[in-house]
């Protein structure tokens, strides 16, 4: 997919953060958006800004989790625009937590929105995109979800699963030989609103967390649009977002399992 000019775009997650940043890059692009999120105010207005920006774009109210309301945003999303050519599935949130801090309640959680999020938009979408005769799929990983970080290992499950199955995805297409691209996303930290919004273990300050996080964060969300973007024109395996998202994805290649070590001691001086 080199070119985004009336291509149907589908995302995610799109109240705010990298998904409004990437639909109002796309509405620059000429692209035609099919914009959703759990709250319809937030991606009313990213449609809004879309339309500032002379495009097209139509909010929807999605729960990711709810496989259902994803085919059926699927059907709404062909009678209003014809078959989607892109799907970017973005939605995720964030938490953190060791294994014996973890409440199932809190696992469940994550795994919905983070992996099965995932997995319904594809499955829901896929006949579409192959119909299309030039589709393309990116699905939000995480630089966590190429080396594993203590504290975070529900959000690692959830972002290693991600990666494997657009993996997994990506050679199955081009087996089949569809005109579809498949893309896993691999952003580091990025200034959005996804700490303030994070679930945090028994006992862990999430506030402090959050404020933390924005310290650290480097790379802003529009930045993160273009260089997704740019991915997908190249029809890239994996798109690693942020110098720290590259420096993370170094890490097994250059030390195998011994990465963790590096890791491990890092995370003993935050905490000392």
């Amino acid at each position: 997919m080199k070119n985004f000019q009336d291509r149907v775009a589908v995302i995610t997650g799109a109240g705010a953060g990298i998904g409004r940043a990437l639909a109002l890059e796309l509405a620059r692009n000429g692209a035609r958006l099919a914009l959703s999120g759990r709250s319809l105010d937030n991606v009313a207005e990213t449609a809004a800004l879309c339309a500032e920006a002379g495009g097209v774009a139509r909010p929807y109210r999605l729960d990711v989790t709810d496989r259902a309301a994803v085919y059926a945003h699927a059907a709404q999303v062909q009678a209003d625009f014809g078959n989607a050519n892109l799907l970017v599935n973005n939605a995720g949130v964030s938490l953190t937590a060791n294994v014996d801090e973890l409440s199932w309640e809190d696992f469940e959680w994550i795994v919905g929105i983070n992996f099965w999020g995932v997995m319904h938009g594809t499955k829901a979408f896929l006949p579409q995109l192959i119909a299309s005769g030039d589709g393309h799929i990116a699905n939000v990983s995480s630089m966590f979800g190429l080396a594993a970080c203590p504290s975070q290992s529900a959000y690692n499950a959830t972002k290693f699963g991600i990666r494997g199955f657009t993996d997994a995805l990506r050679q199955e297409m081009k087996i089949a030989g569809h005109a579809v691209g498949v893309s896993s996303v691999h952003p580091g930290m990025i200034k959005t609103g996804i700490a303030w919004k994070a679930r945090a273990g028994a006992g862990r300050d999430r506030d402090a967390l959050a404020a933390n996080f924005d310290r650290l964060a480097k790379t802003s969300p529009e930045s993160a649009a273009k260089t997704m973007l740019k991915g997908i024109r190249k029809d890239r395996a994996q798109i690693l977002i942020g110098a720290d998202a590259r420096f993370i994805a170094l890490l097994p290649r250059l030390f195998g399992p011994g990465y963790q070590k590096i890791i491990t001691a890092q995370m003993k001086k935050e905490v000392a």
